[in-house]
């Protein structure tokens, strides 16, 4: 047991978590005369080891995750979901969207697909939530930082929040509110060609630069901002309006990260300066699924897929489980991390 205890922390902390990177940075840093103890300093090794670190991660999980998710085009997802029938088609929904793109911009032109293929609108929702709220790219990036019972409680939550937020769509016969030009759009199967093992790698090459392309602005401004909250503002503010000492962060947190527009790779450096500085963990982590799960611009998208009413629904399902996962964490911070 204790041979695979000593496994696990090396895979935790110098695996996912990078510690060698970051003791290696504040070497360089402290042998090039900048002192790491300073805010400034602080803020420095804080900002080039959090880009490092996510920058090797991302591009890891990326490639991994699109040669994974080569083996499931749009059609072959489809077929696959079309076998299931009610609460089963919405959990094999749920867990497609685990293996689609990191954000709900990218998910949502599948969302349009799949729903104009026929398939039930609460199955097709349930893959929406989870799509940008349990990708198995938030699985790891959040076992490198909160570790691994907070990764798996966390993927479990969001995915029955996608099995039942589908499911009270489907019973609330909600199909009726997506825009009439999807509905007939029509479908047209086209056999996916099969792919060799040199086009899969290629595929998930050209995945994960076009990725990279796309969330490294987010990435800088997102370390950027962690460095300020790690080095810069006071333990105490944070935990007066995120700790426990306000019953009303989690809810706070939910507001504020909705109108926000970044993918987890940009969220993850906010949350662990964050949760540093006192900040409770289910409130960090609605912020994380708040920011990721309902941006503006997705929004925006949706709406030109659906009527206002299903949107209303869709925001309130989305918002009140995610509330509801930053309390449920925050009662049970003591005994998981």
């Amino acid at each position: 047991m204790q041979i695979l205890k000593e496994i696990w922390d090396f895979t935790q902390y110098q695996l996912l978590g990078m510690k060698w990177l970051d003791t290696l940075i504040g070497k360089i840093l402290s042998s090039l005369g900048v002192d790491t103890s300073t805010r400034i300093g602080g803020s420095i090794e804080f900002f080039v080891y959090d880009v490092i670190k996510i920058i090797i991660l991302l591009c890891l999980l990326i490639f991994f995750i699109s040669y994974i998710q080569s083996f499931f085009p749009p059609e072959r997802s489809k077929k696959i979901l079309g076998r299931f029938q009610g609460l089963g088609a919405n959990s094999v929904a749920a867990l497609l969207g685990t293996v689609t793109p990191f954000c709900s911009c990218s998910s949502i032109p599948l969302f349009i697909g799949f729903t104009s293929a026929g398939l039930p609108v609460g199955v097709t929702f349930s893959f929406l939530i989870s799509s940008p709220m349990v990708d198995l790219g938030s699985l790891f990036l959040l076992m490198s930082i909160f570790g691994a019972k907070v990764a798996v409680v966390y993927v479990i939550l969001g995915l029955i929040i996608a099995v039942i937020g589908g499911t009270v769509i489907e019973k609330l016969r909600m199909g009726k509110y997506v825009e009439s030009f999807i509905m007939i759009a029509g479908n047209v199967d086209i056999e996916a060609p099969e792919l060799t093992r040199k086009d899969r790698l290629v595929y998930s090459r050209d995945q994960m630069l076009s990725t990279f392309k796309k969330v490294f602005p987010y990435i800088l401004i997102g370390v950027g901002i962690g460095a300020i909250i790690h080095n810069w503002i006071p333990g105490e503010w944070i935990n007066s309006v995120l700790g426990s000492k306000n019953p009303f962060g989690v809810v706070l947190a939910t507001l504020v990260g909705i109108p926000m527009y970044a993918d987890i790779f940009g969220v993850i450096p906010i949350a662990e300066a964050l949760l540093s500085k006192g900040a409770d963990l289910g409130t960090v982590l609605s912020f994380m699924m708040a920011v990721t799960t309902l941006s503006i611009p997705s929004m925006v998208m949706l709406r030109k897929a659906v009527k206002p009413e299903l949107l209303a629904l869709f925001i309130a399902i989305c918002t009140m489980g995610i509330i509801f996962v930053g309390y449920f964490f925050n009662a049970i911070q003591g005994f998981i991390i």
